[in-house]
Parts: C-alpha cells; sequence; structure tokens
C-alpha cells in the first residue's frame, strides 16, 4: 500500500463512520487536530501509541500503522497555483502579503525565517454578525541566518 492509497482509505472510513477530523482527533488522544488530521492526510506522522489508536478506530492493519508512522514526503500540491478555491486563498494570501511579512518579520528579527518545523497552529471559528469569520494563529520559531 502507497501512502496515498492509505490517505484515501482512512477518508472513505471517516466517511463511512461519519466522524469528523476532531472527533479521530480527540479519539487518538492527540495534542492537536490540525497535527492529527496532516497526518492522516500523508503530510505528518504520528507516534507509535497514537497509530494503534487510529488503525483500532478505523479497523485497518499493521501496515497502515507501520504508515502512519513513517516520516512522510511532504508537500503533495501540484507545482503550480493550487485549484481547490479554499487552498487557492491561501496561496493568494502568500502572493499579495507574502513580501509583507517577510519585511515585517525581518524588520523586527533580522535575517532568518520562521519555522514550519518547531511550529504551532490553532484554528478557529470567530462569531461575526455579518458571517462568521475564520480565525487562524500561527506561530514558528524564528531562525537566524547562520553565518559562516
Amino acid at each position: 500500500m502507497t501512502r496515498e492509497e492509505l490517505t484515501l482509505t482512512i477518508q472513505t472510513r471517516k466517511r463511512a463512520e461519519k466522524l469528523t477530523w476532531k472527533q479521530i482527533a480527540s479519539a487518538i488522544g492527540a495534542a492537536s487536530p490540525i497535527l492529527t488530521t496532516a497526518a492522516l492526510l500523508g503530510q505528518m506522522r504520528l507516534t507509535d501509541d497514537e497509530a494503534a489508536k487510529v488503525v483500532e478506530l478505523l479497523g485497518l492493519g499493521d501496515e497502515e500503522r507501520s504508515l502512519l508512522t513513517e516520516v512522510p514526503y511532504r508537500g503533495s500540491l501540484a507545482a503550480g497555483p493550487p485549484t481547490d478555491p479554499l487552498i487557492y486563498r491561501f496561496h493568494e494570501l502568500v502572493q499579495v502579503y507574502g513580501t509583507t511579512w517577510k519585511a515585517l518579520i525581518q524588520e523586527e528579527f533580522g535575517d532568518g525565517i520562521m519555522s514550519a518545523i518547531d511550529f504551532d497552529m490553532q484554528m478557529e471559528r470567530q462569531p461575526d454578525p455579518k458571517g462568521d469569520r475564520v480565525k487562524i494563529t500561527m506561530s514558528g520559531k524564528f531562525l537566524p541566518y547562520k553565518r559562516y
């Protein structure tokens, strides 16, 4: 089984069991539904204990358990702008605000990057009379470029 096939199997079982990603994360005791969802979609890895709970919850086997704990090949989107409208909006945010974020982060912290490895993210619904809003908070460790 490939990791892509496992992702499709997980999505099929999730749908059949009428589970949400948050319910799955809660059932396996994961710290973050975002990290758990990313792992189940093939972009992160689970611990052995988390993988065992997913296997039990979704009726998977040993091969699937092993795949869930392997270091994944990250970055599954095709080259070029994404075609899914929601994902495209994130691409659009980077296209419009990327240079601004870079300028402001580097002005505040210096020459470096925000880590996507030492990283936290939260997502919540923010009620608004004009229509609920999506609030995403990202926090990444600043890594300065090293001079050598």
